[in-house]
């Protein structure tokens, strides 16, 4: 079992960055696949980023290719998602989940953990 906790969300001016963290319990987050979801109110939860058990592969979303980066420390169990000039259709709440398989997916139902999410909210 896989816990996921979040933090780093918060209010930001259309333009600003924000860094988000999620940091994982258990001694097996080295060889899972990660990923970055994010749900605006009254829409489906969509894919955002994704990065392989050894980082060696990323993958995004085309709405955030170029502003976002995702990135992992496998020594500190913590993944993060960079986020540079935020735009208001950036807000909503953003979830990390990990994938047992290793490699890095967009496919939201492959995801077998999820944490409680962070709130992103860009104002214009």
């Amino acid at each position: 079992q896989v816990q996921l906790v979040e933090s780093g969300g918060g209010l930001v001016q259309a333009g600003g960055s924000l860094r988000l963290s999620c940091v994982a319990s258990g001694r097996t987050f080295s060889s899972y696949a990660m990923g970055w979801f994010r749900q605006a109110p009254g829409k489906e939860r969509e894919f955002v980023a994704a990065i392989s058990w050894s980082g060696g592969s990323t993958y995004y979303a085309d709405s955030v290719k170029g502003r976002f980066t995702i990135s992992r420390d496998n020594a500190k169990n913590t993944l993060y998602l960079q986020m540079n000039s935020l735009k208001p259709e950036d807000t909503a709440v953003y979830y990390c989940a990990a994938d047992r398989r290793g490699f890095a997916t967009m496919t939201l139902s492959l995801y077998d953990y999820w944490g409680q999410g962070t709130q992103v909210t860009v104002s214009s």
